[in-house]
């Protein structure tokens, strides 16, 4: 009794073990889930590289002090209006100074790891350049950066302040830091699980909001022009051909009103595209950006609101986006009032004669609960037109539920059934009662012409008083 006792006591102390142990485990696989903390680096404007792909001492690019700006969600795509910055003065980035540098046969070592580093080749490296665009941040941006350490480009994610100096594609993503000319590719962690580190000469910036983070998407085609504010009078925007510095800029008043489109019924991506169109910047709420298919439910402000240029307009997008046709519920088979047109003669929903051989009336058809009998008096014909051809077969098998009641069936006073024919009557004769001596040994061509032969199941076209002789 006492070892009983201990080996219950026993078993019930390895159960509470085994249950703490199993509780702590799934606290651990719940943690192990989520998405870790991505390390970032601080880059700060004006603060020089460590481990830079050219000497910043020759000017290649300068970076500028610029006020942080409110954004509304942290992707935003390349021709998002006011996205970046802009201002009169050429020297922002040194273009033509780049290209020299990476075109010099000394320099083929570092050119060819900054190539790699863009997924280009050297001799691609001109007409590359020739392509990108000077601007400066407006926003705390997200990138893959670079750093050249023994004679390769080595990748890591960094934090760009606002007001660094970048040249950016024909798609609006950053892809070459101006003052050092390290080559930037787009950042591809989510952006809502990072931890920004900080060290060095890049300590925290004044007006540093993590809220405010952005990442680059590439817009959905490529871009002619570039719609950028002037950072040192916000009031100015610059209108910049795609692939030039400068000379050939435009100006506008960034406080003319623009009017919100309806954009309610649209997909997100269309509905981007045409507030780029009207200068005017996309919002979205949740930390996801919506799918490109996603409907458009709703815009705050709402369609017709006067806003100035950059402003962001932010969409609701639908839970449900599929409008596809309803589809139709199947046809029914309970009577004509429910039967599609497409429906084939041998429905119950119609009185004319099934397209398929019956059995003789004599084993009649199925139940008279789900047959309804023919209205018409025994003498009536059914009109020729409606009756389909029909087979000479004198098969005996077990009709279809589906077959109807014709005029050739029994007076009222003998009941329908489903059962076998009287016991008089072998099962194959196919002979109906003695009042109507219609035999099956007769050639169907003995009897007065009709519509159809003179088969076991003639008697549904023709008038039931026939005899053959």
């Amino acid at each position: 009794m006492t070892l009983r006792a201990f080996m219950q006591g026993a078993g019930k102390s390895a159960i509470r073990r085994i249950a703490v142990l199993l509780v702590f485990v799934l606290a651990l696989s719940g943690c192990d889930r989520s998405t870790p903390l991505r390390v970032v680096k601080a880059v700060a404007a004006g603060v020089p590289s460590l481990a830079p792909f050219f000497d910043e001492g020759i000017g290649l690019g300068h970076d500028t002090v610029v006020g942080p700006q409110a954004v509304q969600g942290s992707l935003q795509q390349g021709d998002t209006p006011g996205l970046y910055g802009g201002t009169r003065k050429p020297t922002i980035c040194d273009i033509k100074q780049l290209k020299e540098f990476l075109t010099d046969p000394r320099n083929h070592q570092k050119a060819q790891a900054w190539a790699t580093a863009l997924n280009i080749t050297t001799d691609e490296i001109p007409g590359y350049l020739d392509r990108l665009t000077p601007v400066l941040l407006r926003h705390d941006t997200l990138v893959q950066n670079h750093d050249y350490k023994r004679g390769k480009a080595v990748p890591f994610d960094s934090l760009l302040e606002t007001g660094i100096a970048v040249l950016v594609d024909e798609q609006g993503l950053p892809a070459v830091k101006c003052s050092c000319g390290n080559p930037l590719r787009p950042f591809t962690g989510d952006t809502n699980r990072i931890s920004v580190k900080f060290q060095g000469g890049n300590k925290k910036w004044r007006g540093y909001e993590r809220s405010a983070v952005v990442a680059v998407q590439p817009a959905p085609r490529k871009m002619q022009r570039l719609a950028l504010v002037d950072v040192g009078d916000p009031a100015l925007g610059i209108d910049r051909p795609v692939g030039t510095t400068g000379a050939h800029d435009k100006t506008f008043d960034t406080r003319r009103e623009r009017a919100v489109p309806r954009l309610a019924g649209t997909t997100f991506g269309d509905a981007s595209r045409r507030l780029a169109e009207a200068g005017l910047a996309v919002g979205y709420d949740g930390k996801a950006r919506p799918p490109e298919d996603a409907r458009v439910a709703a815009s705050d402000p709402p369609a017709g609101s006067r806003l100035g240029f950059g402003a962001y307009v932010t969409l609701s997008v639908a839970e449900e986006t599929s409008h596809g046709p309803t589809t139709p519920p199947p046809p029914s088979t309970s009577g004509p009032s429910t039967a599609p047109p497409s429906q084939p003669p041998s429905s119950r929903s119609s009185p004319a004669p099934p397209s398929s051989p019956s059995s003789p009336s004599s084993s009649g058809p199925g139940p008279t609960s789900s047959a309804p009998t023919s209205s018409a008096p025994p003498s009536s014909k059914a009109p020729p037109s409606s009756a389909p051809p029909r087979s000479t077969s004198t098969t005996t098998s077990a009709p279809t539920t589906s077959a109807p009641v014709t005029t050739s069936a029994p007076p009222p006073s003998k009941p329908v059934t489903s059962s076998a024919p009287p016991p008089s009557k072998p099962a194959t004769s196919g002979a109906p009662p003695p009042s109507n001596p219609v035999t099956t040994s007769a050639p169907a061509t003995s009897g007065p012409a009709s519509s159809a032969p003179a088969t076991s199941e003639s008697a549904s076209s023709g008038p039931a008083s026939i005899a053959i002789t």
